[in-house]
């Protein structure tokens, strides 16, 4: 018995860009950015969530640092809710912060004052200044995890301090860094623990419950200025000092991981998926996403001007609960940027719109609803089924042999290849069909199969003008597809050698269908020129940027 003939197998075209990962397709769903002025075009210093106490948060908004005041933004409307700008004329507002039930926000400024503000009146509830306070610029405060009413600050004058709302004292002060201190927070799981990051280029870890001189516990040194530090948990920290991030262990003492993915000075870092992704803001304008595993960058931002504050701002009341909802980011320039993540219905009605208006672009909207309707059919009618209880107590089991499965028919044009008439093969599969038109993957699978073959120069060959124009029409426009370069570039190389001497006579003769071929010529002419003339435009600028880089 004689082996069975298999249809020609399809040629399937390079694959082009690389898929999309499954971090890349998350961090693209942040759309809808939004851009906020502030207000002087003051850079935007701190941001800052309720909801980065490990308690979780009760407050639907958070707190954005700038120039001389701080303003509230809610978290599901992304609208200004409240503005805070009860400093003096000269001073600037740090490090603003909202408490996490959201009744009373913090702040430091360049006066040395600590403030509390009610946030519904705006009235200032307790201001610590004077000789018991900080004397230099406060750029820290933090609220207690743990404790709705204890803080801590840190200052310019190289000192840590400890507050109460109902104290007009410092209940403990941390005395030991040698230049300003401009970084800190709360260790979480840790009762009394507080983690500083100084100009003097070190780590303090201070315990707020010894009594006396306290002097820090632990110091860590580093090869940079600290900018700042995130707790990733109990016992390990994420502490940034010039362009890199060290993953600090508290118990060994020693650093786990080093990031070096920027290339100017990492100034925030903030953390999303629950402690899954870290992310790091820098003067270079770049928002990196790393896995916390494996310290890789699995995703990016690219922003106009330097970093200088990051949050991940996330709803839901409880740990469990959050979900990372919007991406909040601090320009130098003055610009707030938030790109919120789109999820559930929003994100189904989102897709149903884009494709809605894709249709109505490509005049398929007609079919486009017909298809629709037939789909909500359906789902009515799963929904309706799924209320029944199939058991199959009652169905028959038929067991069937391994019966050959039947032989797929032929595309005409592959009837005609396999019995060699190459040229009407051509015809047929450049003929476009009523519902389809031309399938270009099967042009190129038997533009190929011509090539092996060696027949490609017999089925373009002894043909009539208007035999011509189908082929010029499909090479014209997928001259510019880099996919099917190559075959095309053979095509067209046999075209001018068979037909060179019957262009230049239907140049000279009134045949419509002759004029018709010469046109298609100039216009694939003009192409090529054209695009040989922008690659040449492209190795010229990556040329330039070698220079530079190397520069």
């Amino acid at each position: 018995m004689a082996a069975e003939v298999q249809p020609l197998p399809p040629v399937r075209a390079p694959p082009g860009p690389a898929p999309l990962t499954a971090d890349q397709a998350y961090w693209r769903t942040f759309k809808n950015q939004l851009l906020l002025p502030s207000p002087h075009n003051a850079g935007i210093t701190s941001i800052t969530t309720p909801d980065h106490n490990p308690t979780g948060s009760q407050a639907d908004s958070f707190a954005v640092t700038s120039g001389g005041r701080v303003q509230i933004y809610s978290t599901k409307t992304r609208k200004l809710i409240k503005t805070i700008s009860r400093f003096g004329v000269d001073d600037t507002a740090r490090s603003g912060v909202l408490r996490r039930d959201g009744r009373i926000l913090l702040a430091g400024g360049d006066g040395g004052a600590v403030q509390a503000f009610d946030t519904g009146s705006r009235a200032i509830l307790r201001q610590w200044r004077g000789k018991e306070a900080h004397q230099l610029p406060v750029h820290v405060v933090r609220w207690n995890p743990s404790i709705l009413t204890e803080l801590m600050s840190a200052s310019d004058d190289r000192t840590v301090r400890v507050w109460d709302l109902t104290e007009d004292s410092p209940k403990w002060t941390g005395v030991g860094h040698e230049d300003y201190v401009r970084c800190g927070c709360w260790l979480p799981g840790q009762d009394g623990m507080i983690v500083t990051g100084s100009y003097d280029q070190t780590v303090r870890l201070w315990d707020t419950r010894q009594a006396g001189s306290g002097r820090a516990v632990m110091v860590f040194k580093f090869p940079d200025v600290v900018e700042e530090v995130l707790p990733l948990g109990s016992a390990t920290l994420a502490v940034a000092a010039g362009n890199e991030v060290t993953i600090l262990n508290l118990v060994t003492g020693r650093a786990e991981h080093v990031i070096r993915s920027h290339q100017k000075t990492v100034t925030s870092i903030a953390i999303s998926h629950n402690g899954a992704r870290l992310l790091t803001g820098g003067l270079d304008g770049h928002v990196k996403v790393h896995n916390t595993t494996s310290w890789e960058v699995v995703a990016g931002f690219k922003y106009p001007s330097p970093i200088l504050s990051l949050a991940i701002v996330s709803s839901g009341a409880t740990e469990g609960a959050k979900e990372d909802r919007h991406l909040a980011v601090g320009l130098q320039t003055g610009l707030l940027s938030l790109r919120t993540r789109l999820a559930g219905t929003e994100k189904t009605k989102a897709k149903e719109k884009e494709k809605r208006m894709q249709a109505l672009i490509e005049g398929t909207a007609d079919e486009y609803e017909r298809k629709q309707k037939k789909k909500d059919l359906r789902q009515g009618i799963r929904a309706r089924d799924r209320g029944k209880d199939y058991r199959g107590e009652g169905a028959d089991i038929i067991i069937t042999g391994n019966d050959r499965t039947k032989t797929k028919k032929l595309r005409p044009w592959q009837r005609n290849l396999r019995q060699g008439e190459y040229q009407r093969a051509l015809d047929v599969v450049l003929a476009p069909t009523d519902d389809l038109g031309v399938n270009p993957d099967e042009v190129v699978t038997l533009l190929t199969a011509l090539r092996h073959r060696s027949a490609l120069r017999t089925a373009l060959a002894n043909r009539a003008p208007e035999q011509l124009v189908p082929i010029l029409k499909w090479s014209l426009k997928h001259i510019n597809n880099a996919r099917h370069i190559q075959i095309l570039y053979d095509v067209l190389l046999h075209l001018m050698d068979l037909y060179a001497v019957k262009l230049a006579e239907w140049q000279e003769t009134e045949d419509d269908e002759g004029r018709e071929v010469l046109k298609l010529v100039g216009r694939i002419q003009r192409r090529v020129r054209t695009t040989a003339d922008l690659a040449g435009q492209a190795h010229t600028t990556m040329g330039v940027l070698d220079m530079l880089a190397a520069g």
